[in-house]
């Protein structure tokens, strides 16, 4: 498995735009806010709420509520349009700023017949309260402006971290011993894994698939064993019919069957079609995958672990002797120098001739360096702006 790098080049231009974007948004954010503090924040979200208001109304009755001289007027909606407007502004607080802008739209719009004209002047009478109305809005815009460069700096920041620790791995490797004796690690565990293969083959065809079904349901006490967990509906029927007595492969059989055929084998054909014909597939694949050791070996303290799992689960379906051979595979750590073989294993399966040549020539070393100087300006930036 390759480690080849896939990191685009001129990483450090796109992190220096990155940055740049941020500060600047940072500081068209700071500034609006100290506009809107100027003017009092609590003052211009009460005049907003009029504001709006006001000039919803503005746009939903203009069109209906005027003249021409050609069309007549929606005279329902002219004095419907009136009549909000005094509402409005008998409800409007006393001690509003601006007050007076709201009256003049009212004394505006209460005339015998309206024209654009009436609304223009009255939207001219708000002009000043927009203008105070906007900070607020300024204010919102660069916030989401200034969260949405913060938050391109946050995905790159990601980005480099995990590239950087591909590249410490990759270095980590190129220092690995080729002609280290990794057979001391190899053979331990290709005798577990072929020993376990056996046992749950042999137990695949010799077992009821009621007694593996089970089986595999007991895993899930086990984290590290990841069987998938059986189909509710599968179970349920292995657990109550005859045919749950027969191996899995003999249902994967039946499951072929016509149901004519198959009425010879089984009390109700249609059902064994119903819950085993639609989970071929998940039978046909239960196997002793999730128990064997990986190639190349996890880290020491992953291996014990999993071996102190696997122990547990592999003595319910394998003989004494497997057991012992995966007891030898937990032992490696302390029994051999098994970081360096491991590294080694994993230098000779993972390393291309490309990225060896690269480690020789230093190209990983120096993207790299670069790679960690770039990632800390963006955690540097990250840092000078927290999240608002």
């Amino acid at each position: 498995m390759s480690m080849q790098s896939t990191a685009p080049e001129g990483d450090e231009p796109s992190v220096d735009a990155l940055v740049t974007a941020l500060q600047r948004a940072a500081t068209a954010h700071e500034q609006a806010r100290k506009r809107v503090e100027e003017a009092g924040a609590a003052r211009l979200d009460r005049l907003r709420e009029h504001y709006e208001e006001m000039s919803a109304l503005l746009d939903r009755y203009e069109e209906r509520a005027t003249s021409d001289g050609e069309t007549d007027v929606d005279m329902e909606a002219f004095i419907e349009f009136q009549e909000e407007i005094a509402r409005f502004v008998e409800t409007l607080p006393e001690d509003i700023d601006h007050r007076e802008a709201f009256e003049t739209v009212d004394e505006t719009m209460h005339q015998k017949w309206l024209k654009s004209a009436d609304f223009e002047t009255a939207r001219a009478a708000l002009e000043p309260i927009g203008e105070l109305v906007e900070r607020v809005e300024e204010r919102e815009r660069t916030l989401e402006r200034y969260r949405e460069a913060r938050h391109d700096v946050a995905v790159r920041e990601r980005e480099l971290a995990d590239r950087v620790d591909e590249l410490a791995d990759l270095v980590a490797l190129g220092d690995a011993d080729l002609d280290a004796p990794v057979e001391n690690l190899r053979e331990p565990i290709e005798a577990y894994n072929q020993a376990i293969v056996e046992a749950f083959d042999r137990r695949k065809h010799e077992d009821s698939a009621r007694e593996l079904l089970a089986f595999a349901e007991t895993t899930a006490a086990y984290p590290l064993v990841e069987y998938r967990p059986p189909p509710e509906d599968l179970v349920a029927y292995v657990r109550d019919s005859e045919a749950g007595a027969e191996p899995i492969p003999t249902l994967l059989e039946y499951a072929d069957y016509s149901v004519s055929k198959l009425e010879h084998y089984v009390p109700d054909a249609r059902r064994l079609k119903r819950n085993v014909a639609t989970h071929q597939t998940y039978l046909g694949r239960l196997d002793a995958g999730p128990l064997e050791i990986s190639w190349p070996p996890p880290a020491a303290e992953t291996l014990r672990w999993r071996c102190r799992e696997l122990i547990a689960v592999v003595g319910r379906i394998a003989p004494e002797d497997v057991v012992a051979k995966l007891r030898a595979v937990r032992e490696l750590p302390r029994t051999t120098d098994y970081e360096r073989l491991r590294e080694s294993v994993r230098a000779r399966e993972q390393l291309s001739d490309e990225e060896r040549d690269r480690l020789a020539r230093g190209a990983v070393d120096a993207e790299l360096t670069a790679l960690r100087e770039a990632r800390e300006k963006l955690v540097a930036a990250l840092e000078e702006h927290p999240e608002r």
